[in-house]
């Protein structure tokens, strides 16, 4: 699915201006000109990012960041505001957005800006990609195949596993072998670069 910019403001003018700006930079573009329209136009799977007015009739800026939250859609936000104060720019910033800038702002600066807020969110969903498929391969696992290479991953000799688990040095080598073979890796160190590279609280391995 292609990047795309949802570009949120009230004020049809600068609306217009930025829709040509970013069509003119080759990004696709939804422009919507509230709160409600971004919500009904933006999805979880769709990747691109977020240029959100703060001050928007309705729902502000704010608002509509929390409701995308509450959705689960977590494109990169972009903040534009003629008027934001340091708390507003504070509250934006600390509930994850991705910058805070204030109108007008030259083109081609914004225009880089929201190419690095795609950037950030394609990176994102490879992170989350590898994450899950790292979840898949880690569920074929077997109890004991989780627990040899566990204490494989913690430096110990097959022979010490043997003895730790009661079970015979052949029967670790043939765990082993098929955890590598499950989860796609040729060797253990490469096991470990997966599993750091997930989300470390997931995989009770160590």
């Amino acid at each position: 699915m292609q990047a795309r910019v949802f570009l949120v403001d009230d004020d049809d003018a600068v609306r217009d201006a930025l829709s040509r700006l970013f069509a003119g930079a080759g990004l696709p573009v939804t422009a919507c000109a509230d709160g409600a329209e971004l919500l009904a136009a933006c999805q979880p799977d769709q990747p691109g990012c977020i240029v959100l007015d703060l001050d928007l009739p309705g729902m502000n800026g704010l608002q509509v960041q929390a409701e995308l939250q509450a959705r689960s859609i977590g494109l990169p936000i972009i903040f534009l505001s003629g008027k934001g104060s340091v708390a507003s720019t504070a509250s934006a910033l600390k509930a994850g957005a991705f910058d805070f800038v204030e109108k007008p702002i030259e083109g081609k600066v914004l225009v880089a800006l929201v190419r690095d807020a795609i950037l950030a969110d394609a990176a994102c969903r490879e992170h989350a990609a590898r994450r899950h498929e790292t979840q898949s391969r880690l569920a074929q696992l077997t109890a004991r195949e989780r627990e040899v290479v566990g204490l494989a991953l913690d430096g110990l000799a097959n022979k010490q596993i043997a003895a730790r688990l009661g079970i015979s040095h052949r029967t670790v080598e043939i765990h082993r072998s098929r955890v590598l073979r499950k989860m796609g890796v040729s060797s253990l160190l490469e096991l470990d670069r997966m599993l750091a590279g997930g989300d470390p609280g997931s995989a009770p391995m160590r």
